[in-house]
């Protein structure tokens, strides 16, 4: 069975969401795509790495551009459980009926961000792991069906507490952040003034790419549809291989990992998964001992097979969505911060089209005249 054009319609959507994303974000294409697979998969995403790395700017605006319900915490050792959960209705509570208010709180939202995620006691972490793992909140008597597609967590490191393990095992996909490497410094520069503009405003502003979280559950649904014939065998091998190399994966990761192959395969618009489709397992590492032995492995045969590659440069048809994105901006841009990160994103393209993609002559022709459009545009203005 193909897939069907709404299926198409959804991806292209979701993927103009990304393509967005990564124009105002340095340096974090990576981590906008395992959002992206992660909330196709409706699996959860661990972030790891210092405060300031716009993990939670990352993820809010994720949310806004799906049109998501959102919730976002900060969790310390002394939050309780009405923060996240909501208060004890108290007009209940005189009736003798424990009932807890949950509007717009976590049990709530389709897509969460909890900051340090670790951090807080038992009663919300047995809480949690409840309700990531079977989107389920337990409201007094009343058992409630949770929203939830994904949870976003962030932590400086993973825990060492063992009691822990369960629940940070929920997080399928992790990723380190790190901050932005000298030589991308005025990409973040002026990419991250935009932003703050953006926020003297007092309004996250994102284009309206007619995508919502049903989207998403269309989208979910298809992956049964996935097939993984071609790679079966493979990733078995791969299983045992990474065994042998002293790889703690636990058997609901290694499952979970034929659905975030299927999830790559989907989303790059495919109903068979093949190789190319490796790549979501580079993240999916218990201990951040494993990481380099993980690409090591499964990198190579992501190479060699024509998928994404672990270094910074993209796809050229992502280099060719881009520019389409910021080709169609380019007449209503307002203010120099927004003419300076325009300029710097196509800049950015022109970089990695010499680099990666040398034979693109008619690319890189387009790629000055947007720019041309742009100066000639923050002139007139």
């Amino acid at each position: 069975m193909s897939i069907s054009t709404d299926t198409q319609k959804a991806i292209q959507r979701l993927n103009r969401v990304a393509a967005e994303l990564k124009l105002l974000f340095a340096r974090r294409d990576l981590a906008i795509d395992l959002m992206r697979l992660a909330l196709v998969c409706r699996e959860h995403l661990l972030l790891i790495g210092p405060p300031g790395t716009g993990k939670s700017e990352l993820a809010t605006r994720f949310a806004h551009g799906i049109q998501a319900r959102h919730f976002h915490y900060l969790l310390t050792r002394f939050t309780e459980p009405a923060e996240l959960f909501g208060p004890v209705d108290l007009d209940q509570f005189k009736k003798g009926r424990y009932h807890v208010r949950t509007e717009n709180m976590l049990p709530e939202a389709e897509m969460a961000f909890l900051d340090e995620v670790f951090q807080s006691g038992s009663p919300i972490l047995n809480t949690l792991l409840t309700l990531i793992h079977e989107r389920i909140f337990y409201n007094g008597p009343e058992r409630m069906k949770t929203p939830l597609i994904t949870l976003v967590g962030a932590a400086n490191n993973l825990p060492d507490d063992p009691t822990l393990k369960a629940f940070s095992d929920r997080f399928v996909l992790r990723l380190e952040m790190i901050a932005v490497p000298d030589e991308s410094l005025s990409d973040l520069l002026d990419r991250g003034w935009n932003l703050e503009i953006q926020t003297m405003g007092q309004e996250i502003s994102t284009q309206d790419h007619g995508l919502t979280p049903a989207h998403l559950n269309q989208l979910y649904k298809q992956l049964a549809s996935v097939g993984v014939g071609q790679i079966g065998a493979q990733y078995q091998e791969l299983i045992r291989r990474l065994r042998s190399e002293g790889v703690d994966l636990s058997d609901r990761r290694l499952v979970k990992g034929l659905k975030l192959i299927r999830g790559a395969a989907l989303l790059d618009g495919r109903e068979e998964a093949d190789a190319r489709d490796l790549w979501p397992l580079n993240h999916i590492w218990s201990n951040s001992e494993d990481v380099s032995i993980l690409r090591e492995v499964i990198q190579p045969i992501v190479t060699e097979a024509g998928g994404p590659e672990l270094d910074t440069h993209r796809p050229l048809d992502e280099l060719k969505d881009e520019l389409d994105l910021l080709a169609s901006r380019a007449a209503d841009l307002k203010g120099d911060g927004a003419f300076t990160a325009h300029l710097s994103a196509l800049g950015q393209i022109r970089r990695e089209l010499m680099l990666y993609h040398t034979g693109e002559e008619v690319l890189r022709k387009r790629v000055e005249d947007v720019i041309g459009q742009v100066m000639e545009a923050m002139r007139d203005k």
